[in-house]
């Protein structure tokens, strides 16, 4: 016998859909503020010569140039107002969330509820614009040492900061309002929107370097069937989860007496999801985004980076996994699963482990737990995020095949299809009940007609 919920979910169709009103509003309003982003990214910053950076756009289109402007939507080719993208306010979100198991200040602002989260909130958009702030100043001077601006000077430093940081506050904003009042995450979406609009562009010119003989069709056709394989590979790990059995005891609550229940702890394969990977990705091109943009003004520390440091180096390739590795135990343990936390609410539940003793026992067993999980955890991110490293360095695909752009792509889609389904399975069940209560009210009117 089927459950109510999945009577519920086997009825979902495009007619159930069409009659969810506030889902459908919901899409709509998600669907024009991404349309608002995508039109800013074609507005320019004033005093950029755009012949210039259009001939050094396409020479750095196979590189970091081609990376960067994947992230940005296209924005940081055509240097529009959100050339810094949202990658600032994901940077700070991530240092405060740290800085919120590390600093008992921090920790205990999490513990004081909404106020709590309004002045941590808060202190993410300061580091935000310090961010913003730091990096919009550094692009602005590279590319007036690269040659790319028609009038230098202070002047256009300062119109640049000020642009660059007023459009990633906007997309802040953006992200905010998508998350409040439309369908799935706002920042995750503005990110998603980003990558997949310079994928059609990308598989184009792809697709030409092919007919023109540059890359033969074997190497198309298993890049095709690699990045198939990847997206089923990330979906599958994804969803994976070790589930740990806890058991309840049996209680007495006045005179009756329930039974003790069992349930399962999920624990995710990748707990930290994407975030390792976007951290070590952006401390990755921080340093190098400089250097692209300054062209042969490099200085010697910087010319020694990329040579030891640049896309598809060695160096690059083992840094980038240790970092991988090292941000998925640290984000699993002081911010996705903390150990401690969950054994006390199990305790304070009355739930344990059969065989392990509740409190510090229970704490020490899912730390154990959680470690093994990791090490594949983290081995898979890993191996997502170097594969196409590997292949784009060693096949020299023209452009950028990203691992943690396939992670961003997969995982967004994921969670706004699932949010989709709950509007969808609350707008069923909000009917159910109004269909109960009509035909509860036509009963009582029956009744009373047949006592007169």
């Amino acid at each position: 016998m089927a459950s109510a919920a999945e009577q519920m979910a086997a009825n979902m169709s495009w007619g159930a859909f069409g009659k969810a009103t506030e889902l459908r509003q919901r899409i709509l309003f998600t669907l024009g503020l991404l349309i608002v982003y995508r039109l800013g990214t074609f507005i320019p910053v004033p005093g950029i010569d755009g012949a210039a950076l259009r001939d050094f756009m396409e020479g750095a289109a196979a590189g970091l140039g081609g990376i960067l402007s994947m992230f940005t939507g296209g924005a940081l080719s055509r240097m529009g107002i959100f050339a810094l993208g949202i990658m600032p306010y994901i940077s700070a979100s991530i240092i405060v969330q740290l800085l919120t198991s590390l600093v008992p200040a921090f920790e205990q602002m999490k513990k004081e509820g909404d106020q709590g989260r309004k002045k941590i909130n808060q202190y993410t958009r300061y580091g935000t614009v310090l961010l913003a702030t730091f990096q919009a100043y550094g692009l602005a001077v590279s590319l007036q040492a690269g040659d790319l601006v028609t009038n230098p000077g202070v002047f256009f430093i300062a119109s640049t900061v000020i642009t660059l940081v007023g459009g990633t506050m906007f997309l802040m904003w953006l992200g905010e309002q998508i998350t409040a009042r439309g369908v799935g995450n706002g920042i995750s979406l503005i990110i998603f929107v980003g990558i997949i609009a310079e994928v059609p562009a990308a598989l184009a010119q792809f697709f030409s370097q092919g007919r023109s003989g540059a890359i033969s069709p074997v190497v198309i056709i298993g890049i095709i069937l690699m990045m198939a394989a990847l997206i089923a590979f990330v979906v599958f790990m994804e969803r994976a989860l070790r589930k740990i059995h806890i058991q309840y005891p049996r209680r007495q609550v006045g005179m009756k007496v329930y039974d003790g229940g069992t349930s399962h702890l999920p624990i995710k394969v990748n707990p930290a999801g994407v975030i390792p990977a976007i951290f070590a990705s952006s401390l990755l091109l921080l340093p190098t985004t400089i250097s692209t943009f300054s062209g042969g003004s490099a200085g010697p520390v910087m010319s020694t980076l990329l040579a030891y440091f640049g896309p598809g180096r060695p160096l690059y390739l083992l840094f980038f996994t240790a970092m991988i590795v090292f941000f998925a135990y640290f984000y699993t343990h002081n911010v996705a699963f903390k150990v401690d936390d969950v054994a006390d609410n199990l305790k304070n539940q009355n739930g344990f482990v059969p065989g392990i003793r509740p409190g510090k026992r229970t704490a020490e067993y899912l730390e154990y737990v959680t470690n093994r999980v990791l090490v594949l955890g983290s081995g898979y991110l890993a191996l997502v995020c170097l594969m196409p490293e590997i292949l784009r360095s060693q096949l020299a695909i023209p452009f950028y095949f990203g691992g943690t752009s396939v992670l961003i792509v997969v995982s967004v889609t994921m969670d706004t299809i699932q949010q989709v389904q709950s509007h969808l399975l609350a707008h069923q069940y909000e009917g159910l009940i109004e269909k109960s209560q009509l035909r509860g009210k036509r009963r009582g009117k029956k009744k009373g007609t047949a006592r007169r």
